[in-house]
């Protein structure tokens, strides 16, 4: 490893001429010798493709859910380090859909759209080297997660929380699950029915609900990882989803089985942060049953569920989608044995679908199906005529697999590397972090 730069000398560069006694080495020659272009892996088991169902009614409002992340590092000791969050929610009907060219939207028209139907989110993490006096990073990162739900778009995000958390919806008044307090570490912390505040029971530290959660499982006293912001972003943008649906839920139900709600990224709470999905699973089973499906999508861009479709997706027939079993996850995409929990049940809300729509538009869709199936079949997908019929109206031609909810909600949302990290870099130093 290199020396680095410091405020008096520069930085030590690697030798140039290092390389050449790697490639004198005998070991490493016969090594890459031996190396070939992997041929592309064709599944052992055959895909059951099956056609996209039809007959169901196109939803006329749709959502669209984003989120961004951009940490933010000094360029000198102590390297204070900040880290920016952004979401967005946006909300489009089908006539103003239909006016967006597909290909070429016009800028006027989005920013129409946009002035009139987006709310977006802001809030920044001290992480490293940036504090608040009189109180640790670990109690003003805490503090900051309550507040940014609490203060910001009117407090609903927060309202949503515990609607989720205490499962308002079925009027039953449950009390929080218990988790580990933030002071004493005592795994005995919980809360009232409708709380957002209260004292462990055995410390009488300030509790808030969104400990619950476990944002403070990741960070050390003085310090958090940029995970720590990343899952913020993740849980706020599924608390903006469920924030119009919560809407429509107490004042229109009928109105909400005609929204369409279209996510970032897979439906899957991961680590301790799951703690919301089978609340989640149990709300969209109960509106279901009461007459009133809920009609969610996540689409995932990357990852190994993407890598897959680029294998499989040549040869499929158009117009088909493909759910796959959790034996086929678990051998085709993971590579790992058969055993254990069946993939995703702790952690998602919605079944991955492969879906081919024809030669230009495939993709990786997340669909609800309330309770945890192992291996889901085709109508256990929560609106699934009604999500297709959907599907082929809010399509994006400006980018592979592309849909428009999502891409003018990352419009709205995004944080790019650059030239974003330098204007919130400046924004930083000229306030004296």
């Amino acid at each position: 490893m290199t020396y680095k730069a410091g405020q008096r000398l520069p930085a030590e560069r690697a030798s140039r001429l290092g390389h050449l006694e790697v490639l004198k080495s005998e070991l490493v020659n016969k090594l890459i010798k031996s190396f070939e272009e992997p041929t592309f892996n064709i599944p052992s088991k055959n895909p059951n493709w099956q056609a996209i169902p039809t007959g169901g009614i196109p939803l006329s409002i749709v959502f669209g859910i984003d989120g961004a992340m951009q940490p933010i590092e000094s360029e000198s000791p102590p390297y204070k380090r900040l880290a920016f969050v952004k979401t967005a929610l946006l909300r489009i009907d089908q006539f103003a859909l239909s006016k967006i060219d597909k290909e070429s939207p016009h800028p006027f028209a989005l920013r129409d759209i946009l002035s009139d139907s987006a709310l977006y989110h802001a809030t920044v993490f001290p992480l490293q080297h940036v504090s608040i006096p009189g109180v640790s990073s670990y109690h003003a990162i805490r503090k900051i997660i309550f507040d940014s739900l609490k203060l910001d778009l009117d407090g609903e995000a927060l309202e949503t929380l515990k609607w989720i958390a205490y499962e308002k919806w079925d009027g039953k008044r449950k009390g929080l699950p218990i988790f580990e307090c933030p002071h004493c570490e005592e795994t005995v912390a919980t809360l009232p029915y409708d709380a957002e505040k209260g004292n462990c029971p055995k410390c009488k530290g300030e509790l808030f609900i969104t400990d619950m959660l476990g944002f403070h499982l990741e960070m050390a006293p003085d310090s958090a990882p940029n995970s720590v912001a990343m899952a913020y972003m993740n849980i706020h943008e599924v608390l903006l989803l469920f924030t119009g649906v919560r809407y429509y839920w107490e004042k229109n139900k009928d109105i909400l089985s005609k929204c369409l709600f279209v996510k970032d990224g897979p439906l899957a709470i991961r680590a301790q942060y799951s703690k919301l999905v089978n609340p989640i699973r149990r709300f969209i089973k109960h509106a279901k049953e009461q007459g009133y499906p809920i009609h969610i999508i996540g689409q995932e861009k990357t990852g190994r569920f993407c890598e897959h479709l680029e294998l499989i997706g040549r040869n499929a027939p158009e117009g088909h989608i493909f759910i796959p079993s959790n034996q086929y996850i678990k051998e085709e995409i993971q590579h790992r044995p058969i055993t254990g929990a069946p993939y995703g049940k702790d952690t998602n809300y919605g079944a991955k679908v492969f879906v081919k729509l024809n030669n230009f538009h495939q993709m990786v869709l997340n669909i609800p199906t309330g309770e945890f199936m192992e291996n889901p079949q085709i109508y256990d997908l929560i609106g699934v005529e009604n999500i297709f019929e959907t599907l082929p109206t809010i399509l994006s031609n400006r980018y592979e697999g592309a849909l428009l909810p999502i891409e003018l909600g990352n419009g709205i949302a995004s944080l790019s590397t650059y030239p974003s990290t330098q204007i919130l870099k400046i924004f930083a130093e000229a306030r004296g972090i």
